[in-house]
């Protein structure tokens, strides 16, 4: 991980990705020397933008491995062999770019040029914490507190002590902005999530500290309870007008990835999840997919599909539901063979839900914490916060509440039975309580694969297919994979501390090690 870049042209480049207008600002790039009030709009911007995935980085870094073992989509083509855990190592690399060079100079440069206290300085720290936090819980132990540094080497960091330091940025920062005077902006025009409302920062902050909370759960619960109790007393999200997500643009790079691969119709929805709306006959299913081109049904595939099931028709994309219409949309006929898919490249681009909240709430509420509310409320309502968010009216939502339907056989190409049986309706036992609650998050987070990969790995919820097929050793099938391993990059720029990051994972670098948070 060789740091030996000249730092503030590292800086640039990322502004002229992210807005045409920095070129008015950018007359000698070569010679910026200070960091100055105005710079640091744009930085942030090129970090908020980055730091999510934007386009660039979006289809080899999250599309192509967490949608998929997240069991949101499978892949309809024989391009790609990540689902069927053929990991290709180059694509690791690619997550490290995000972070390391495209993220995180940009806001320690904020960092670096704010006074202490300032709300600059405090949606900095934030969205550190929710870029790093993507990255460690992918690899496990990583460079993080010498990041962004000019060196050579950059030592390794154990998990216990980062998520330490996640919760000491997260909370510093939300109580310099509740000192800022009332109706304070900061970033205002270029803050692409809430225009510079740092109440609603306040919430996402907040509510990302209840996440991970919940993340250290099992191996830190006194931790866990302390953080949890504390981020729902400062106030988490709790409506959608509070939902994190970003602005999109046609400009550069920064149009939303999901809809720009979803064009390309290489991947269809997982019979994972097909089962699950299909079963609970779920209002989302045609908002979040949409009827195959040819033949108008919903269809699915199951993860890990061999090459010569691929190449079935039957399982090909055409025969196969896309995305919904929120990302993409058809025109023409495949009678006429004028089929043509349109990316909705605008749309704003999902982060973080009140929902989310909620069910992390009813989560810790089954824990014995005090989250203001009971479990049922709690996951009840984060049902209703989720369906209404994508414009489920409220007889819908009342009937969905008190269903019994379950998951189905989702009438795939392999004729896979009901993944679960997983009821709607709160149920009696805390066992199944937890798994309502697992199961209820992941379709409500839908579509950020990389977080629900993550919750699946810690909680194991929902219940999965297994692959079909697994083409990594390490990885046989009936196992699922716990995490990415560490870019062969690090080994010729970093190997020193890359052999002592190893040390740290407590296991071997591969695709099935588990991370520190994972203890089931």
């Amino acid at each position: 991980m060789k740091r030996s870049f000249i730092y503030s042209a590292i800086v640039v480049f990322g502004l002229v990705s992210c807005t045409k207008d920095f070129e008015k600002l950018n007359t000698d790039p070569d010679n910026l020397t200070e960091v100055g009030a105005r710079e640091r709009p744009f930085m942030f911007a090129k970090a908020q933008s980055s730091s999510a995935m934007n386009r660039s980085f979006y289809q080899t870094v999250q599309n192509l491995g967490p949608d998929l073992y997240a069991q949101y989509f499978a892949l309809t083509t024989t391009s790609f062999r990540t689902d069927r855990y053929a990991l290709t190592p180059d694509w690791q690399r690619r997550f490290w770019t995000v972070v390391y060079v495209d993220t995180a100079p940009q806001l320690k440069s904020i960092m670096d040029n704010v006074e202490e206290g300032s709300g600059e300085g405090a949606l900095a720290n934030i969205l550190w914490v929710y870029a790093f936090h993507r990255l460690t819980d992918q690899f496990g132990p990583i460079p993080y507190f010498d990041a962004a540094e000019p060196k050579d080497a950059i030592p390794y960091d154990p998990m216990d002590e980062i998520y330490d330091d996640f919760f000491v940025r997260l909370t510093n920062a939300v109580d310099a902005l509740k000192a800022l005077p009332a109706g304070t902006k900061v970033y205002e025009g270029y803050d692409l999530m809430y225009n510079g409302d740092i109440e609603n920062w306040i919430r996402f902050a907040n509510s990302l500290r209840l996440r991970l909370a919940l993340r250290i759960s099992k191996v830190d619960p006194a931790r866990a309870k302390t953080e949890a109790e504390a981020a729902v007393v400062s106030g988490v999200m709790e409506e959608n007008g509070q939902n994190a997500s970003l602005l999109k643009s046609l400009n550069g790079n920064d149009t939303n990835g999901l809809s720009q691969v979803a064009v390309w119709n290489e991947f269809a929805m997982s019979s994972t999840i097909a089962s699950y709306l299909k079963g609970y006959e779920d209002p989302r299913l045609g908002i979040y997919f949409q009827p195959s081109i040819n033949g108008g049904q919903f269809n699915s595939l199951r993860n890990g599909s061999t090459a010569t099931d691929l190449g079935i028709t039957r399982n090909q994309a055409a025969r196969n539901s896309n995305v919904g219409e929120y990302w993409v949309r058809y025109s023409g006929s495949v009678e006429k063979q004028n089929v043509v898919i349109e990316g909705n490249l605008v749309q704003r681009q999902h982060v973080m839900s009140a929902a989310e909240s909620y069910f992390l709430r009813a989560e810790g509420a089954l824990n014995g914490w005090n989250m203001g509310a009971d479990a049922k409320s709690l996951y009840e309502e984060g049902i209703k916060i989720s369906l209404t968010q994508w414009g489920v009216d409220d007889a819908a939502v009342n009937t969905y509440l008190t269903s019994t339907r379950l998951p189905v056989a989702p009438g795939d190409y392999h004729n896979s039975p009901a993944v679960a049986n997983t009821p709607i309706a709160w149920a009696a036992t805390e066992a199944v309580q937890r798994e309502q609650v697992g199961v209820q998050k992941w379709l409500a987070i839908y579509p950020d694969g990389m977080e629900a990969w993550t919750e699946f790995r810690r909680s194991g919820y929902p219940k999965m297919y297994n692959v079909i097929q697994s083409e990594n050793a390490d990885l046989p099938v009936g196992a699922f994979i716990k995490r990415m391993p560490y870019p062969l990059t690090e080994e010729t720029s970093n190997l020193e501390e890359l052999t002592k990051g190893r040390a740290l994972l407590g296991g071997t670098d591969n695709a099935a090690t588990t991370l520190w948070w994972d203890i089931d």
